[in-house]
């Protein structure tokens, strides 16, 4: 039992330094636009507060996020070069993220997603909004 949620907590682990060094493949120059314009979709998935089932769903709503999550990045890491993405991993394991560039990140992404809340409701509701 012990063993399992050892092994549980170094896959969270291995996914997190993936997800930072997707973050660092973004801004790498040798990694192609639409690779980073995928990229950028999965980062705003992952930070998002917004899932497509909502995660107080027991069960149900974390295996969505696993399954989007992964999926998209097994497919980000096939469409890097191979080389590109262990520099961009090795940097990320190298150069930890701070605690300011998350809340930067997070601050981000919540004015991004109100941005984009009121840009809907101003065009299924124009009168209301005017």
């Amino acid at each position: 039992m012990m063993g399992g949620i050892k092994e549980l907590k170094e896959k969270t682990k291995n996914i997190e330094t993936d997800i930072y060094a997707l973050y660092k493949a973004y801004r790498d120059p040798r990694v192609p636009w639409y690779v980073k314009l995928i990229i950028l979709f999965l980062l705003g998935y992952f930070i998002s507060p917004i899932d497509i089932i909502p995660d107080f769903i027991p069960v149900v709503g974390y295996i969505d996020d696993i399954l989007i999550i992964s999926l998209t990045i097994y497919l980000i890491i096939k469409l890097i070069p191979s080389e590109v993405f262990e520099d961009c991993r090795n940097k990320a394991i190298c150069e930890p993220i701070s605690v300011k560039s998350k809340w930067i990140v997070t601050f981000s992404i919540v004015i991004i997603w109100f941005i984009a809340i009121y840009i809907v409701l101003r065009l299924l509701f124009p009168s209301i909004l005017a």
